[in-house]
C-alpha cells in the first residue's frame, strides 16, 4: 500500500477510522454476521486497509465452548487487505479484565483472552486465569457457574453487582 495515512472518514458518516481501531467489516455472505478486525495500516491511494482479523469461537476448529463469553473474540495471526469501503463502523475490543470492569457492556463492546493461530487452526498457548479445580476458564457472562467437569461452584460477583 503506497502513501499510508493515519485516518479515514467513512463515507456519509462522521465516523473517523484510525490505525489501531477495531472495526466492523461488511461480509459478502448473504447471512450477516460479525466480522471484527483491527486496522494495521490505511492506504488511501488504493483505498485499502491492512487489517488483522479477530475470530468468533464458532469460526475456529475447536468451536464455541461453555466458558466462552457471548462477546468473546480471538486475536488471530490472520492479516488481510480489504477495501476501506468494507469498513462499516467501530467496535471496541477489551482485555478480559477491562471488559469485566465495564459498568455496562455496549452492543459494540467485545473482549479477548485467547490468541488463535490461523495457519495451524489452534489456540496459541497463553496463560489464562482459571477459577476451578479442573482448570476450566470461566465464562464472564455467568453469575454463578458450576463446572461440568469437577462440579466446583464459583461466583463472578464484581462483574455482576
Amino acid at each position: 500500500m503506497a502513501q499510508n495515512v493515519n485516518s479515514y472518514t467513512i463515507n456519509g458518516t462522521n465516523i473517523i477510522i484510525k490505525v489501531s481501531d477495531y472495526v466492523r467489516i461488511r461480509s459478502n455472505d448473504p447471512k450477516p454476521y460479525t466480522l471484527v478486525a483491527r486496522v494495521e495500516l490505511l492506504g488511501i491511494e488504493h483505498q485499502m486497509a491492512l487489517i488483522r482479523w479477530y475470530y468468533l469461537p464458532e469460526e475456529t476448529e475447536q468451536g464455541r465452548k461453555s466458558f466462552h463469553g457471548i462477546k468473546e473474540v480471538f486475536l488471530s495471526n490472520h492479516y488481510d487487505v480489504q477495501s476501506i469501503h468494507t469498513i462499516q463502523g467501530k467496535y471496541v475490543v477489551y482485555s478480559l479484565e477491562n471488559y469485566m470492569n465495564l459498568k455496562r457492556v455496549g452492543v459494540d463492546d467485545y473482549f479477548f483472552r485467547f490468541e488463535y493461530n490461523y495457519v495451524k487452526k489452534c489456540h496459541v498457548d497463553v496463560f489464562v486465569v482459571v477459577y476451578c479445580e479442573c482448570e476450566m476458564p470461566y465464562n464472564p457472562d455467568l453469575f454463578i457457574v458450576q463446572c461440568d467437569g469437577c462440579k466446583c461452584r464459583y461466583i463472578l460477583s464484581k462483574y455482576h453487582q
